[in-house]
């Protein structure tokens, strides 16, 4: 049941109030925009940003999330190193964490995969195929082939980051470039996933699929089996 996944969406949310173009696009800003989709799917969604008191990120918000989404682009230096720490933490608990386009070079993105996550890009509203290459995945439920964006700013490679543990997707753009577009991760109980589409000056957060794919995400992300570990000096189980 999705009703019982507690969702949380982060977005700086700096774009939509410096950029009219942004903001036409965005009216709510990209939490807003997610946060009905997913809404309307019957998730329970809450929205956090960059502005607010522990950038709505207090302990009591991070214990009644089950799935974080995370957005961020011109503001990743401003996340305090103590909110970072703890939404690591809950990760590593359970917490589910889907990483959405420039959020590849978010200060909890890079902690947790332990690289530079960097990579080559464009701003010239490529075309971009986005094909399905774990057919069969629930992160893939309803998708075709590929999905079609008809314009997105190209990611391409390499993208410094590890081996997924799956990788659902990748994309071609009319550029030439190929790219890494959703990928799959276990860092102690949490999962993780990052999905490449979402440009702020472009509507692809409106786009169905993209949509879809973001509340398959959800779903998968969150920790149905979590439990608190027992970790340091322990008695031994045989006499």
């Amino acid at each position: 049941m999705t009703a019982n996944i507690r969702v949380t969406i982060w977005n700086e949310y700096r774009h939509e109030r410096k950029s009219p173009e942004v903001a036409k696009i965005y009216p709510e800003g990209i939490h807003g925009t997610l946060a009905k989709a997913l809404s309307e799917k019957g998730y329970t969604v809450r929205t956090a940003t960059l502005d607010e008191p522990e950038h709505g990120l207090t302990d009591e918000v991070l214990e009644n999330t089950d799935v974080m989404l995370w957005w961020g682009h011109m503001a990743h230096g401003e996340v305090r190193d103590e909110i970072v720490e703890k939404v690591h933490k809950r990760v590593l608990d359970g917490m589910g964490l889907v990483v959405l386009h420039s959020g590849h070079f978010s200060k909890i993105f890079k902690k947790l995969l332990g690289t530079d996550c960097d990579l080559k890009w464009r701003e010239t509203n490529d075309k971009e195929r986005m094909w399905v290459v774990a057919p069969g995945h629930p992160i893939t439920e309803g998708i075709g082939d590929y999905i079609e964006i008809e314009h997105e700013e190209m990611y391409g490679e390499p993208f410094g980051i590890p081996e997924p543990d799956t990788l659902v997707f990748v994309s071609w753009f009319t550029g030439g470039e190929v790219f890494r577009s959703g990928c799959c991760y276990t860092r102690g109980q949490g999962k993780i996933f990052y999905f490449r589409p979402g440009h702020e000056t472009l509507p692809t957060y409106h786009h169905p699929e993209v949509q879809l794919v973001i509340s398959n995400a959800v779903r998968w992300a969150n920790p149905t089996a979590a439990r608190k570990l027992i970790r340091g000096n322990t008695p031994a189980l045989e006499k």
